[in-house]
C-alpha cells in the first residue's frame, strides 16, 4: 500500500459522512480491517479519540443512514461551477 493511498484511507475513515462500504468499495479494506490500519498508523491518544467518534456513529454505516443517495449540502452553500463560485440570486 502506497502511502498515498494509506494517507487517503485515514482521511476517508476521519470524515463523518463517508461509510467504511465507501472504503471497503475503493480499497478493499471492511469495517475491521480500516480499525486495525487506524490502530497501526495512529498514536494512541489519536486512534482513541477517532474510535470514539465514530462509535455509534449513524452515518458512517450505510445501513443506518436515513438518506440512500447523495450527499448533505446546505442550501446556503454556494454552487461550484468551472472552478468559479457563482452568485446567489
Amino acid at each position: 500500500m502506497t502511502d498515498r493511498t494509506l494517507d487517503r484511507i485515514i482521511e476517508m475513515a476521519w470524515e463523518d459522512r463517508t461509510p467504511f462500504e465507501a472504503i471497503k468499495y475503493q480499497f478493499g479494506l471492511n469495517e475491521s480491517q480500516v480499525i486495525s490500519l487506524m490502530r497501526k498508523e495512529l498514536k494512541r491518544s489519536s486512534f482513541n479519540r477517532w474510535r470514539k467518534r465514530v462509535q455509534g456513529r449513524v452515518t458512517k454505516h450505510l445501513k443506518r443512514r436515513s438518506f440512500e443517495k447523495g450527499r448533505f449540502k446546505c442550501n446556503r452553500q454556494r454552487n461550484i461551477s468551472l472552478n468559479k463560485i457563482s452568485k446567489r440570486i
